[in-house]
């Protein structure tokens, strides 16, 4: 048997290792050789966009050579063959074969192929198959995390418009985006997705939503007059930029940049060019294996000279000795465990609306000390509600948030009744009537049908006891102005029953204050108070909130059309509207949740600086200091943006650059950044971070394929919950190594006694080790995955991610746990030598002692230092109960059952036995509960929690 074994050994050790070899400078040169192309990639990616909103339509006609009326099918064709097609530049990924053999350029994996060539050498095909089947699977789940950023820039492409209506020769005509030029003339209308970035000419109501470039919540109405050159991309009203969506109106506008040179394409490099972190559980356990190879390496060296130089053993004895050494040292089990951990957690946030994508993320929750957070639909509703009135008779606040109609009205603090109050009571009459949105109610939510402002003052008129159909059938609509940005209000017609006209206009408050002469006041027109409403509306413009004036004109009862000229003097103010978007109240709890857990918690919009100060105000953010704006930024320094960075809670008109370079300086301060994003612009900054989130109802495709975690109900206290389950994964990859290395010490340990005291059979056989270390890790260990929470998880700071997976403490655990199970283990063996028995018999006992002393130590590794003898602490998870009982299944038939006896090299054992076994297996539960006991003492007295 011997002569078997070594003669394997003597062939299949040296052709493993050459395997191993070959595999670890393959991934060590394909990563060397990625980064250079990262890096490569990066440098030539650095385009700046052109300042085309700077300058009148005129000019830029003149400066791209182009014509009204469209340009000439030869100067398309022309300019195709200069700039190439109207899509966004693909990067050729590598080869799926380079790709799969960089996945094992990882030092935990050097270890498990090291463990299957030891196997393999021992001729123990089963285990090494097993073991080469561990590292295969966690090649190939890597294999399916790469490319990441290819499918992200996928994302990002797709969202690009398929067709473009343009001018050619004056003549209209559909096409394909991709044939798009610099110098084509683009038609625009309600529905449309912008094909490509366009200097508008003409505007007509023209709104486009551009929140996946800018996160504004809002459409942004737009006009034809050129804009400050360093005004910012939401402040850029007269560009309409590729891939952004046509929400009202129409316009016509000329293209100036296409495929890689439009804005979403400039974000397409960043992604790009962002180099992703790796996870702080894959940089400690990568440092892990580093640790365990060296100490493996040493100890089965310093055991094999002393085997030969001091006791005699032949060269052959120490070689296959050191071999089973290491075949115990090494946790063959610890990957699955990890990796099922890991899946656990998974499922545990799915449940909470924490989708994961990228399964190390789970844990890297569990270390984050900053959450950089959009503003609009995660910390806020993202729907626009009426906050304050202001009327002739003074400020009114509006309770109740959202588009559900239950709240009222106060004025100085005291509830008031709307009778008392004529002038506002024909305000809400007006916000009502003047107004095209809908609400309806599904499954008790109120469901907004049309435009965000419109469904804030529907909502107003609700609150104030009206009914939408009642008035409308009171005052029918005779006529309407729509709402246009070139005249920025609305206006309609109504005649009541009686033949009496009036109209009701809404719309932005400077310009009403400039067709208003009279001001409503106790019933009566009264001359307008211009100092008195500029008052007001700084007032309520210094708490954030969007600003919408109402007035009203009488009309005569022939009066059937309405007319610019109509509305143009004459009109009576009623009053001054103030929205907003208000928090979540859930969101407010859990960010003092998280300053709890000492997690920081940062805003960011690409809202006005005055919007981010309300909504942080409202939700106890900001510490006195005013937010920080994109423009800021751009004049910091690194240094000076990493020292604002850790100070600053709210950040303001940001740009994707903006964005990127707030999560590396965070980054560079130490911190672990998780961030949030819905917009093709945040996915530079998703990418970057350490644990990117993207939103699923509102998020972008390529928000989403850029992140790590996507939240299925957008709500920031989702993260809080994925941060908590992420502390709870990480406790529990703790407690399962904490299990799982005493068991491989003990192992260990029992070799290198036989080999101290001389025995010239070992206590413990390298397929019975296996043995061991499989079957207690897939069902001891395993049952720690599924540990409960812990309850003080998010009143204790966050672990820092640079300290080793082994602490002082759990050194210390694993010595003394190992010392335990080796003078349990091997003085059984020992005793029954010394009776007689055989060693078949002898190594049984050993076997079954050692697999005896795991159950026990499997509940003191419940709790990392608190007493498990309570109720909970024994009984609290009913799958280490379970697993307790299966391991009693193997381990009986591993002991009785014939196939396994000749397997194994084991013999049955009579009750006595089995009593000496557990006498001694269980002294390892009362020795490490005093132990904790010490430990608990020494933490009380001097709170060294650095020890842990």
């Amino acid at each position: 048997m011997t002569e078997h074994l070594l003669f394997n050994a003597e062939l299949l050790w040296p052709a493993a290792l050459l395997l191993l070899g070959t595999l670890a400078l393959s991934g060590f040169l394909l990563h060397r050789k990625q980064r250079r192309t990262d890096q490569n990639n990066a440098s030539n990616n650095n385009a700046s966009s052109e300042d085309w909103h700077a300058h009148d339509a005129d000019t830029l006609l003149q400066r791209l050579q182009a014509r009204p009326e469209g340009l000439s099918q030869e100067e398309v064709r022309r300019r195709f063959a200069q700039f190439g097609p109207n899509s966004l530049p693909e990067a050729k990924p590598r080869s799926p074969l380079l790709r799969f053999l960089s996945q094992f350029n990882n030092v935990l994996i050097y270890v498990l192929l090291a463990a299957a060539a030891v196997t393999m050498a021992l001729a123990h095909w089963l285990d090494s198959g097993v073991i080469f089947g561990v590292v295969l699977i966690n090649a190939l789940i890597g294999y399916l995390q790469e490319g990441k950023a290819e499918d992200a820039l996928r994302a990002i492409r797709n969202m690009l418009s398929p067709h473009a209506v343009t001018l050619r020769d004056g003549h209209r005509i559909t096409l394909p985006a991709a044939e798009l030029v610099p110098g084509d003339i683009v038609l625009l209308q309600s529905g449309d997705k912008v094909p490509a970035d366009l200097r508008l000419m003409q505007v007509k109501g023209l709104q486009i939503q551009e929140a996946v470039l800018t996160g504004e919540s809002v459409a942004v109405g737009k006009q034809i007059e050129p804009v400050a050159p360093e005004a910012v991309l939401g402040d850029r009203s007269d560009m309409a930029y590729s891939g952004t969506l046509v929400t009202s109106g129409q316009g016509r506008g000329l293209v100036v940049a296409t495929g890689g040179q439009t804005e979403i394409g400039r974000i397409s490099r960043l992604v790009a060019g962002v180099e992703q972190l790796t996870t702080p559980l894959l940089r400690q356990m990568a440092q892990f294996g580093r640790w365990l190879t060296m100490a493996i390496i040493v100890i089965a060296a310093a055991t094999f000279l002393f085997g030969v130089l001091l006791r005699g053993y032949t060269a052959t004895q120490m070689f296959l000795a050191a071999v089973g050494l290491a075949v115990a040292a090494i946790p063959e089990g610890l990957p699955a465990i990890m990796t099922i951990t890991l899946a656990i957690g998974v499922q545990r946030m799915a449940s909470r609306n924490a989708i994961i994508r990228r399964l190390p993320a789970v844990e890297t929750l569990g270390a984050v000390t900053v959450i950089c957070s959009d503003k609009t639909g995660t910390l806020t509703r993202n729907e626009m509600t009426v906050r304050s009135v202001t009327t002739s008779a003074g400020l009114f606040e509006v309770s109740g948030v959202g588009y559900d109609p239950h709240g009222g009205f106060t004025l100085d603090g005291r509830d008031i009744q709307l009778a008392d109050y004529p002038v506002l009571d024909e305000l809400t009459r007006a916000a009502l009537l003047c107004n095209d949105a809908g609400l309806r109610q599904d499954n008790g939510n109120w469901i907004l049908e049309g435009d965000p402002t419109e469904g804030a003052l529907l909502t107003l008129g609700l609150k104030a006891g009206l009914d939408p159909d009642f008035q409308s059938r009171e005052w029918p609509r005779t006529d309407v102005i729509p709402f246009e940005s070139e005249h920025r209000f609305m206006a309609t017609l109504h005649h009541d029953h009686a033949g009496h006209g009036f109209v009701y206009i809404k719309g932005a408050p400077e310009r009403l204050l400039e067709m208003c002469s009279m001001q409503r006041q106790h019933g009566e027109d009264m001359p307008l108070d211009p100092e008195y409403w500029q008052q007001q509306m700084e007032r309520m413009a210094n708490q954030g909130q969007r600003l919408l004036a109402v007035g009203f004109k009488l009309a005569d009862a022939e009066h059937r059309e309405l007319r610019f000229a109509d509305v143009e003097t004459g009109l009576t103010l009623l009053g001054v509207v103030g929205m907003l978007d208000p928090p979540r109240e859930d969101a407010i709890s859990a960010i003092q949740r998280c300053r709890s857990a000492g997690i920081q918690v940062k805003m960011i919009t690409g809202d006005h600086a005055a919007t981010a100060w309300a909504i942080g105000k409202m939700m106890g953010m900001g510490g006195g200091l005013p937010p920080l704006t994109g423009a800021d930024i751009e004049a910091m320094s690194d240094d000076q943006l990493r020292d604002a960075a850790g100070q600053v809670e709210l950040f303001a008109r940001f740009s994707p650059e903006h964005k990127l370079r707030l999560v590396q300086a965070l980054q560079a301060n130490g911190q672990v950044v998780a961030m949030t994003g819905d917009g093709v612009n945040d996915a530079p900054a998703l990418k970057r971070a350490d644990v990117g989130t993207a939103m699923g109802h509102n998020g972008t495709e390529a928000a989403k394929e850029a992140a790590e975690m996507v939240l299925a109900d957008d709500n920031f206290a989702s993260i809080t919950h994925a941060v908590e389950e992420g502390r709870t994964v990480y406790d529990n990859l703790r407690k399962a190594i904490l299990f799982i290395l005493p068991t491989n010490g003990g192992e260990a340990l029992c070799i290198i006694a036989a080999i101290m005291f001389g025995f010239s059979e070992l206590p413990l056989t390298p397929v019975q080790i296996l043995w061991v270390n499989m079957i207690t890790a897939v069902t001891l260990a395993l049952a720690l995955a599924f540990e409960p929470t812990e309850p003080m998880v998010m009143r204790r700071p966050p672990r820092d991610p640079s300290k080793p997976i082994l602490s002082r403490l759990f050194v210390w655990r694993i010595l003394f746990v190992s010392l335990i199970l080796v003078t349990g283990t091997f003085g059984l063996f020992l005793w029954e030598i010394n009776q007689g028995a055989d060693i078949a018999t002898a190594r049984t006992v050993a076997v079954n002692t050692l697999v005896a002393f795991e159950i026990f130590y499997l509940f003191n590794s419940r709790y990392i230092t608190a007493s498990v003898f309570n109720r909970s602490g024994l009984l609290g998870n009913r799958y280490a109960l379970m697993a307790t009982g299966v391991l009693v299944l193997f381990q009986l038939g591993f002991t009785y059952l014939s196939p396994l006896q000749t397997l194994f090299g084991t013999a049955a054992i009579d009750l006595e036995t089995w009593g000496h076994i557990l006498l001694v297996a269980s002294s390892v539960l009362f020795l490490v509960e005093a132990e904790k006991a010490v430990v608990r003492r020494v933490e009380g007295r001097l709170n060294l929690q650095r020890f842990i």
